[in-house]
């Protein structure tokens, strides 16, 4: 096991294309960090830096206390799993655990442990003499995890490793990975374009865009307090609602513009004498689905929005609405959380009120403006 150190990457290919910026990046000894971002972004590029694959155009690539962008991948000890899982087709399960040892020429009594050890770690042990063809999509996954693991590598690469699985065995495998993290203690770097995925697995997630760390936190706080209007739109499902509003000052105190209407700046996250400098600018407000509540037609703090679509889950409904203003705004739509079966008639108008404390603001950069 071994800490990972990224330190001002850059990857500049041929064509021009600028995949990775400036980054810098540490992942600590046993941690399993996610790298999250939408396609293009440059989360394999990462990957494949690390590995050895491709050198970086700029910076320096640590594992553990040495620099090792002049190392090869196999002087690396860096294992990794694909998405299309990369099994020899030919070679039994056995086989295929054995391949990455033989290649390294370990003793068979050594392989023999190795072998035991992963098939016992991954429940692999009664299909050991069967081919990659006659096993399940989860149980493919395992056998390229354990072909990795038998290496006993310093850091493990996975990328996308569960693309390739339907959505009862992504849930099942993700809770696998994360399991055999915690008992082994090794150091994961795992590529995904999925914040579900991101969110259940990482002790802190990693979020990428074109080329450029937006942000690097516990889930807990990617959620609850992002950086930017990327990382606010990016995590969640759904994601933060985000739509331009204006602070007004006026005898009254201070409003919130939203949609062609002014309520009271709701208390909670911010405090209204912070924000003088705000005052009158174009801003992008943000809300958590779950944090707006339906309030009576005569609630002060309640501005109205009229009824797009409903989407029943079951346990909750999903009401999609556009906020009531001037024809050029009638675009601008948000998404509100609601317990239970819930009945709204389209094109009706619904009054909501933002719970203060889930109201996020950001400037006309997309940063986010400092709680207080």
């Amino acid at each position: 096991m071994a800490s990972v150190v990224f330190e001002r990457i850059e990857k500049i290919y041929p064509n021009g294309f600028h995949a990775l910026k400036g980054l810098d990046l540490s992942i600590g000894d046993g941690e399993l960090l996610v790298l999250v971002g939408p396609s293009g972004c440059g989360k394999s590029t990462l990957l494949r830096v690390l590995a050895g694959l491709e050198a970086p155009s700029a910076g320096v690539v640590r594992i553990g206390e040495e620099a090792v962008n002049e190392r090869s991948p196999q002087e690396r000890n860096i294992a990794m799993v694909f998405q299309d899982y990369a099994l020899y087709p030919y070679l039994t399960v056995r086989g295929n655990l054995e391949f990455p040892l033989r290649m390294r020429k370990l003793p068979k009594a050594e392989m023999r442990r190795r072998i035991e050890w992963v098939a016992g770690m991954l429940d692999l042990g009664e299909v050991l003499e069967r081919l990659p063809r006659q096993l399940s999509g989860g149980q493919r996954q395992r056998v390229a995890m354990g072909r990795a693991l038998v290496r006993e590598p310093r850091v493990f690469l996975l990328d996308e490793p569960l693309s390739n699985l339907d959505a009862r065995l992504r849930v099942q495998v993700r809770a696998e990975i994360g399991e055999l993290q915690r008992k082994m203690g090794t150091t994961m770097l795992y590529v995904t374009h999925d914040q579900t995925e991101a969110m259940t697995l990482g002790e802190r997630v990693a979020v990428l865009d074109r080329g450029v760390l937006q942000q690097i936190a516990p889930p807990d706080e990617l959620y609850s307090d992002p950086a930017n209007t990327f990382v606010a739109g990016f995590i969640g499902n759904p994601p933060m609602n985000l739509f331009p509003v204006r602070l007004v000052q006026s005898e009254a105190g201070l409003g919130l513009w939203v949609g062609g209407q002014t309520v009271p700046f709701p208390d909670g996250r911010y405090r209204a004498d912070r924000l003088a400098a705000w005052v009158g600018r174009e801003l992008t407000a943000g809300a958590r689905p779950e944090r707006f509540v339906e309030v009576p037609d005569g609630d002060p703090h309640g501005f109205w929005v009229t009824v797009g679509a409903l989407e029943f889950l079951g346990h909750e409904t999903l009401l999609h609405a556009h906020l009531d203003a001037d024809a050029a705004l009638r675009s601008e739509h948000v998404v509100v959380r609601l317990p239970g079966r819930q009945e709204r008639p389209r094109g009706a108008h619904v009054r909501l009120a933002l719970l203060g404390e889930g109201l996020h603001l950001f400037d006309e950069n997309g940063k986010a403006i400092e709680a207080s």
